[in-house]
Parts: structure tokens; sequence; C-alpha cells
């Protein structure tokens, strides 16, 4: 094999690297936020823990939407205190001020960041596609808890204050998404 073939195999073998790393970097992205909590990524759980200590945390909640959702978003409480390790319950309205039905999406984090790793829903309308009809309204709860083990994190045990923020984001909806596609041709 001669230095130009070399060179040819060489390159080649650095495009397919490089666009192998690039199609995995977003899903191994998300991964390592659900893992880390890293920029606030929240976690997710099945029950609460059984203890709930007597610290209180207080969380408050944000509502934003995008630009062309036409959507109304807000929290239906602005804060609530929370015992840490307790599972607590708020709520947010929706309102599709359209006259088209919408479906949205919601993205979420918490801030402070170190907080994403302690801070866990257990129930929350982010989880899955939201289809508001005309004019409709809706309230959508997050069950949440912040884990005990926050306390004894040097980085985490000084916050009292969390702020937990949703983005609402226009979407196709998964259905309309999978009747769109072209079918293959089999013969």
């Amino acid at each position: 094999m001669n230095r130009d073939t070399r060179t040819l195999f060489g390159l080649v073998a650095v495009v397919l690297t490089m666009g192998a790393l690039a199609w995995a970097a977003v899903p191994f992205y998300n991964w390592f936020c659900r893992v880390t909590g890293f920029a606030g990524t929240t976690q997710v759980s099945t029950q609460a823990p059984d203890e709930v200590l007597e610290e209180v945390v207080r969380v408050r909640f944000d509502a934003n939407v995008d630009g062309d959702l036409g959507w109304t978003f807000r929290p239906m409480q602005t804060k609530m205190d929370v015992r840490i390790g307790e599972n607590a319950m708020a709520f947010y309205e929706a309102v599709n001020n359209t006259d088209e039905t919408i479906t949205g999406t919601a993205s979420y984090n918490v801030a402070p960041d170190v907080a994403g790793y302690y801070f866990s829903k257990i129930q929350c309308f982010c989880f899955t596609e939201q289809t508001l009809e005309p004019g409709e309204r809706v309230e959508m709860p997050v069950n949440f808890y912040v884990d005990p083990e926050m306390v004894d994190d040097a980085d985490a045990s000084w916050v009292r204050d969390i702020t937990l923020s949703y983005t609402f984001h226009r979407t196709e909806p998964k259905q309309a998404a999978l009747d769109a596609e072209p079918a293959s041709n089999v013969n």
C-alpha cells in the first residue's frame, strides 16, 4: 500500500470517527445530565424516600413558553415550602389561546444546578407530550421530592431555595409524525 492510499484511509477513518462521535454526542450528553444532575437536570423516581427531615426547602415555580406555541402557561402557585424528603405536588396551568389543536413538550431544569441531582420527580406532565384543543385549559401536576442525601453533600448542603423551571415548546404529535412518514415500498 503506497503512502497516498494510507493517507486516504486515515482521512476516511478520521471522518467516520468524527461522524460517529457527533451522532453519539446528544444521547451521551442527555445520559450524563440525567445521571449527574448536570446543568440542573432533575432525576426521575418511582416513590419518595422513607426519610423526611425537619429541614425545609423553598421551591419556586417558573413557567415559560416558546414564542410560536400560542399557549399561556403558568404555575398555579409561585412557591412552596417542602420538608426535605417529603412527597409534594404542585400544579401548572396551560391554556391554548389559538383556534388550532397544538401539541407541546416541556423542557425543564432546576436552579441552582447543584440541586438537580437531588430534585426527583415521581410524576410530571413533562414526561409526555401535551395536546390541547383550541381554547382548552388544563391543570397539570408535578409530584416531586428533594432527596435527604442533599444535606450530606458538601457542595449542595447549603441549598434551601430551588427554582423549578419549565419551558413549553411546540412539537409535532408522535402519532402525526408517524403517519406522515412515507411508507416503504416492499416488493
